[in-house]
């Protein structure tokens, strides 16, 4: 195992150890035994940023199911590390604020802590697995792992209702993911991420191909939350603080953003990709900034600018995609939509993450998060709010703050589509820049409404819980650290150009590369009078006149009936499908016996029997049977009349009596065919059992004429079918021989390796010693425990009657 793989896997490792840390460290805080470890994982990812900035790449493979080309391959390009320096570097901010945010007395921290890095080691698996097989494993792991996170508070209703929610609607989009997978193996052969990419063209060219992309982008729509199965993640907000700053900030939600960035290469050369990329991406940046101005929840707020902003990087890499068909690696006029895209990963992360924990610094000094109880917090929290005027302004937008640097990226990227003349850009594109201008306008709103209504104002000591006061200084460092970001790459951006951005878009688009140089990323702030600065001047004025006419126009949210809101849908439909499960289980749940018997049965013979003649495997070969003499016929007709008769059989003793017949008949066989053990076994077997079932059921009462066994059609039909269809699987399996028999090893070898002479007491005692001994010990356990509780009967009786 390598060191990557042990990166990867070392969070997982840990979960194992942090339940036996909380038990005998119980006077520590979990936190601070965990919080090393994404430290220094990120310091061990930083070490290849010059590996990645030279235009290399670091590849380890472990073996794993190498017959079926599933091997644990992991790959360290610009792009995946990017985001693992994202998982480790707000991972342990997020560890170090849940520290102070968590109250050890009141919360399950192992089993809190668990799950986190469950979910940390299952995104770097994501972001670092060049095996598609293993990506979707890890991709699942994630939904499962967010699910218990987002449960975590498992007591309240709404937290139970967000997990399933999340659950459903992203295991969904993995398993369409997942036929995604399965279809591109088909076409390429493999599924290996690195050679699929240099296979793009085969799959273009592919009847699948259509296909496969829908299924690859219902994977990436789900997990991140893009128009219309963003409803999971506002209700995903009932976890607790450090959960939302982590999964919904930088983490999981980037996950659809990943995988729609690493195949970019593979589906990028079609209209479908760039339409659906693109189009669901500015749906959602509008829908998803217009429905966070009538939240009065502050997480709720973050939860739909999340949905938004989300939807602007997706709408991003769709128009770069576009792009592709423009630039050049020296030509940055069209390829702006990508480094806007990896930028605003960076930015969003940042300024997103230090809002939630502002955010849950408010909650938890003041208790409630409505922004109608909220109030002239500034005087209180002069810390908090500087933070929260950073995060938000990024947010909105305004300079210096990173945020305005990738927005006014935006912009153009969306006026760079709309100049294009391929894939009906240049009619229908002119809507991406109108939607998204306006779509940042409602940003503007709803983060002005974030930061005043929140810290400005009048105060209401009286709608509190509690009185509010600065958060301790630890609580404060994870967000004054990813501010200090906001303000960092917002005045020097290329800090990142050539380390992180240039990187990561190398991976996003390998076809531009031209002898090996990387992209030429230069950031800057002034580029004149632009119709970008117009357009963010325009935001900013309109989004001022109409935050402080708020009251004015926000009746039209009412206009919006709740009976169509996606939300009442997913709830109406989960509701019909129970019923409709309900109904259909009731019918065939019946509670009796006899019916289930009849529908396994009748799937028996209906499945097998088409298989036999659609397959055409029924065969009857007697060319190497032995001949059948005159006893075993009649020995059979024995059976089959002591069978047929215990159905008309009048008396519960002349139905044991035969079924003994059957039984000793059965041990005539035995004999005849040599198997003496076997019939001897048989003989004491049924002895045994006739004895007792005779002493048992003479006691019983005559059978009455309402119990007699009544002949049915259906039951005839059925019992006559599944005989006929065995005996035929048995005379086609004998006919059908594809394969010396074993029976042949065991004559061959029996005297000469074993040393014995009666072939069954060898294959019990020497081939098969370990399986015998196995039954032995299992009788034996069985009749200990037998014994024991004989002995426990009799003592238990005995201690009754002395205390009488």
């Amino acid at each position: 195992m390598s060191f990557l793989h042990l990166a990867v896997l070392s969070p997982l490792l840990l979960a194992i150890i942090i339940p036996f840390i909380h038990t005998y460290f119980k006077n520590i805080h979990t936190g601070w035994f965990l919080l090393p470890l994404p430290a220094v994982l990120f310091v061990y990812f930083l070490k290849f940023i010059g590996t990645t900035g030279s235009g290399g790449t670091v590849m380890e493979t472990m073996p794993w199911i190498s017959s079926l080309g599933i091997d644990f391959t992991l790959k360290v390009d610009g792009l995946g590390l990017l985001f693992a320096l994202l998982i480790t570097g707000i991972g342990a901010l997020v560890v170090l604020y849940s520290i102070y945010y968590l109250n050890p007395n009141k919360e399950k921290l192992n089993t809190f802590y668990v799950f986190l890095l469950l979910f940390m080691g299952a995104m770097l698996g994501v972001v670092l697995s060049d095996n598609l097989i293993v990506l979707y494993a890890f991709w699942e792991l994630t939904s499962f792992s967010s699910f218990l996170l987002i449960g975590f508070w498992n007591q309240r209703e709404r937290s139970r209702y967000g997990a399933q929610k999340s659950m459903l609607i992203t295991v969904f989009g993995g398993l369409a993911m997942l036929g995604g997978i399965l279809m591109l193996s088909i076409i390429t052969g493999t599924f290996s991420i690195s050679e699929t990419i240099q296979m793009s063209s085969q799959v273009k060219n592919h009847p699948l191909f259509t296909m496969t992309l829908i299924l690859f982008l219902l994977g990436a729509f789900t997990k991140s939350a893009q128009f219309p199965f963003h409803i999971w993640l506002p209700d995903a907000m009932e976890a607790p603080t450090p959960v939302s700053a982590y999964l919904h900030s930088a983490t999981m939600v980037k996950a659809g953003i990943y995988l729609v960035a690493r195949m970019t290469p593979v589906f990028a050369d079609s209209a479908t990709w760039v339409w659906l990329v693109t189009g669901a991406g500015v749906i959602t940046l509008f829908w998803g900034s217009f429905s966070a101005v009538k939240q009065t929840d502050l997480k709720a707020i973050l939860a739909f600018s999340t949905v938004s902003q989300l939807g602007m990087i997706m709408s991003l890499l769709g128009a770069g995609a576009a792009a592709l068909h423009y630039g050049t690696i020296n030509d940055g006029y069209y390829l702006v939509a990508v480094t806007a895209a990896v930028f605003h990963l960076i930015n969003h992360a940042t300024f997103k993450g230090s809002l939630f924990m502002v955010t849950g610094i408010i909650d938890h000094e003041t208790g409630t998060r409505d922004i109608r109880k909220l109030g002239g917090l500034m005087n209180f929290m002069p810390i908090t709010f500087t933070l929260a005027i950073i995060g938000t302004f990024s947010m909105a937008g305004i300079p210096p703050f990173n945020g305005f640097l990738s927005k006014e990226m935006f912009f153009t990227g969306m006026l760079r589509l709309a100049e294009m003349d391929s894939f009906h850009m240049d009619t229908w594109g002119l809507l991406f820049p109108i939607i998204a201008w306006t779509a940042s306008v409602f940003t503007f709103i709803y983060s002005m409404m974030y930061v005043f209504k929140t810290f400005t104002g009048k105060h209401h000591p009286e709608k509190l819980k509690k009185k509010p006061h600065e958060a301790p200084i630890g609580m404060l460092i994870s967000p004054i650290i990813l501010a200090s970001l906001v303000i960092l790459f917002g005045i020097f951006p290329n800090l990142l150009s050539d380390t992180i951005l240039s990187p990561a878009m190398e991976a996003i688009m390998p076809s531009l590369l031209e002898n090996g140089d990387g992209f030429n990323v230069h950031i800057s702030f002034w580029h004149g009078p632009t119709l970008e600065l117009l357009m963010t001047f325009a935001v900013i004025t309109i989004g001022i006149v109409l935050y402080k006419f708020l009251p004015k126009w926000a009746g039209i949210y009412r206009l919006f009936p709740d009976r169509l809101a996606l939300n009442h849908l997913y709830d109406r439909g989960l509701k019909a499908i129970h019923l409709v499960a309900k109904k259909i289980t009731k019918s065939y749940m019946t509670g009796f016996i006899r019916s289930y018997l009849v529908y396994i049965f009748s799937f028996f013979i209906l499945i097998l029997t088409f298989t036999l003649l659609y397959k055409n495997a029924f065969a009857f070969d007697v060319s190497n049977t032995a001949p059948v003499h005159i006893m075993e016929i009649v020995l059979m007709l024995i059976i089959a009349v002591s069978s047929i008769t215990i159905l008309f059989a009048k008396s519960r003793l002349t139905s044991i009596i035969l079924l003994g017949a059957v039984g000793y008949t059965v041990a005539l066989f035995f004999v005849i065919f040599r198997a003496p053990d076997l019939a001897l076994t048989q003989l004491v077997i049924e002895t045994v059992s006739v004895a007792l079932f005779l002493l048992a059921f003479y006691h019983l009462p005559k059978i009455r004429p309402e119990e007699r066994i009544r002949f049915k059609a259906a039951n005839a039909l059925i019992s006559i079918g599944v005989g006929a269809v065995v005996t035929m699987i048995a005379l086609s399996a004998h006919s059908n021989k594809m394969f010396r028999s074993i029976s042949e090893f065991y004559v061959e070898n029996t005297y000469k390796k074993a040393g014995g002479e009666n072939m069954v007491n060898v294959i019990l005692v020497d081939f098969r010693g370990f399986d015998t001994m196995f039954e032995i010990t299992v009788l034996g356990i069985a009749a200990l425990g037998i014994f024991a509780m004989i002995k426990l009967r009799l003592t238990r009786g005995k201690d009754l009657d002395e205390n009488k």
